[in-house]
């Protein structure tokens, strides 16, 4: 399965755009308190976005990542770890490598480490002013970006942590937060999203092509339960087409995660390509989200090499120059 094909015009200009980004050297501080005209990445109806995990190599403080989202036009965002990263969340030593040869007393102490580290990160958040993440929020919104999803994954935190990773995702002005989908986040974490009339969104990997899957089961478990739909790596797993799950979720999918993959029997296969050289039915997706008005967000979720010569702020902006040309 390829691509669905774009006209000659369109792919001129995606390609004309992605030479223009990957030759001329880019300044990013140009951005903030520069900018007269705010980002638009809302293309014939479809919100398009990005993870901030995208940026995951590069300097990744607030500030440069709403340097970085300037640059491809964005105005809308997942927003992954940098919260509290920027916020100065205290870090977490993973010690030893896994497969260490630990003596019993070495692992015992590691686990003691761990949990005195876990309760240090706890203790931090407890004691935040929410403040600073309404500071955070205007600095994103003075730019012209909104935050859609506050992704801390914190469905094994306490019950105290959890309250207030959803007060920091209202004051963010996010409809919800995502984690990873699984047995014990779909149970836990949508009776916290009733409780403060918001969403718990569950991102997936290869999941669903286990035998016996069922999204009915995980979104089953809470009214507050939703997907988000991670198009590469369904296609990738399954060889499936992603738009059925899409028209039979639409409803209770709120975010999509986007990128280009081959598919399971492809070689190589199931592995993460520039957008427009593997077989995820990128087009397809968008122009059935188009076609149908599905207020879905499109997030692309940056997982492919980096070539040389370039980073991953200037590789987004070139993912969202091939989607807007489909749409447009």
């Amino acid at each position: 399965m390829k691509n669905k094909t774009i006209s000659r015009r369109r792919f001129l200009g995606t390609a004309a755009a992605a030479a223009a980004i990957t030759v001329v050297p880019i300044n990013y501080s140009f951005a903030i308190g520069t900018q007269t005209r705010k980002p638009n990445s809302k293309v014939g109806g479809v919100q398009l976005g990005c993870t901030t995990y995208s940026y995951r190599g590069m300097p990744h403080k607030v500030d440069d990542v709403i340097q970085y989202l300037l640059l491809a036009g964005i105005n809308s965002i997942e927003l992954r770890s940098v919260a509290e990263e920027d916020l100065g969340i205290p870090t977490v030593s993973r010690g030893r490598p896994r497969g260490a040869d630990l003596s019993e007393q070495e692992k015992t102490e590691l686990a003691k480490a761990a949990e005195n580290a876990r309760e240090v990160q706890r203790q931090w958040r407890l004691n935040l002013p929410m403040q600073k993440y309404a500071d955070m929020r205007k600095k994103f919104n003075d730019a012209g970006i909104n935050i859609h999803i506050a992704k801390f994954a914190p469905s094994t935190w306490s019950d105290e942590e959890i309250d207030y990773a959803y007060t920091a995702t209202r004051v963010l002005g996010a409809y919800g937060i995502t984690d990873e989908l699984g047995e014990e986040s779909c149970q836990r974490l949508g009776k916290f999203a009733e409780k403060h009339n918001s969403l718990a969104i569950f991102h997936t990997h290869a999941q669903p092509a286990q035998p016996g899957f069922s999204f009915e089961k995980y979104l089953a478990y809470s009214p507050a339960n939703r997907l988000n739909l991670d198009a590469g790596h369904y296609f990738g797993a399954t060889g499936l087409h992603p738009n059925g799950v899409i028209e039979r979720f639409h409803d209770k999918m709120c975010s999509i995660h986007i990128k280009d993959k081959t598919g399971p029997k492809s070689d190589p296969p199931n592995s993460n390509m520039p957008f427009g050289q593997g077989e995820t039915p990128i087009s397809d997706i968008l122009l059935l989200l188009k076609k149908e008005k599905w207020p879905i967000n499109v997030d692309i979720e940056l997982e492919y090499r980096i070539p040389e010569g370039s980073d991953a702020a200037k590789e987004v902006a070139k993912c969202i120059e091939y989607m807007r040309n489909i749409l447009e």
